[in-house]
């Protein structure tokens, strides 16, 4: 079992001043603008560990959205220098990303890097996926835990977790033309334009936003592309329980439904109608 408190307690003298504004001599040779969004909830144990292991200069801000969370989260955020912004009640995986996406497209992110504050996706890689959106290549970028079955299992995923991520990212390759090995990472990276054009507002508030998004993201032809992400399984990591993955995974195949009756237009669907 990975034991992250030696590198939580280093990292509580990381600030996120350190992360966006390094010495000159250590900036990376960026021409965007990139905000990292943090969608969290009861992330006191390794916020901090997630911040230390970014690479200096790899973003210019973090913006941290508290999903009402009941331990030091917010506290903790602040005394790192985040910019946070909290939910009063909890309003769910799906919303918390909304308010994270609303506030970095005000605050003018170019590339926007979604990860979650559990440490359990490697912020390591951050300015090697940003990298591939800003030359262009892709418009979106994901992170691929599933390098091979036995990697992923002695990385800690449950059995039940990985049978479903397999079945699941096959229908949907298949479904929607795409030829990913993981289409349930929680690490992301998006152009500005993916998020200004599709209606990421009228999405759930639970889980399977994240489907919707990508579904939406094909639909409008952005193009989609990943690399290689080590990931932790642990305690302190976020995961949803069986039953609602249960729920997440009839949400997926429900949404890649409703992208086929849309295209073949036997009905409207408000997920794929751009946004206003």
């Amino acid at each position: 079992m990975l034991d992250i408190r030696g590198n939580t307690a280093k990292a509580t003298t990381i600030r996120a001043w350190d992360i966006t504004h390094p010495s000159p001599e250590r900036l990376p040779r960026r021409r965007s603008r990139v905000v990292a969004v943090m969608p969290a909830y009861n992330a006191e144990a390794t916020l901090a560990a997630t911040l230390a292991d970014m690479p200096p200069g790899c973003v210019d801000e973090i913006v941290l959205v508290d999903d009402a969370s009941r331990d030091r989260t917010v506290e903790i955020a602040r005394q790192l220098g985040l910019r946070v912004l909290v939910h009063e009640r909890n309003q769910g995986y799906g919303a918390n990303q909304k308010t994270c996406y609303r506030e970095a497209l005000r605050l003018g992110a170019d590339i926007v890097v979604m990860i979650h504050p559990d440490y359990q996706y490697d912020s390591r890689v951050i300015p090697h996926a940003v990298a591939f959106v800003e030359l262009g290549i892709c418009d979106i970028v994901l992170g691929n835990r599933i390098r091979s079955r036995r990697e992923a299992l002695a990385g800690g995923m449950p059995w039940w977790k990985y049978l479903a991520n397999r079945f699941l990212t096959a229908v949907e390759n298949l479904a929607l033309g795409q030829n990913l090995g993981d289409f349930h990472s929680g690490f992301r990276v998006y152009r500005r334009a993916v998020l200004e054009t599709i209606p990421f507002e009228r999405n759930s508030d639970d889980f399977v936003f994240d489907t919707q998004f990508l579904v939406q993201a094909v639909y409008f032809g952005f193009r989609l592309g990943e690399i290689p992400m080590p990931v932790r399984y642990f305690p302190q990591a976020s995961s949803i329980n069986f039953w609602r993955s249960v729920r997440y995974g009839l949400g997926t195949l429900a949404t890649v439904g409703k992208y086929w009756l849309h295209r073949l237009r036997l009905c409207r669907c408000p997920l794929f109608q751009r946004r206003a």
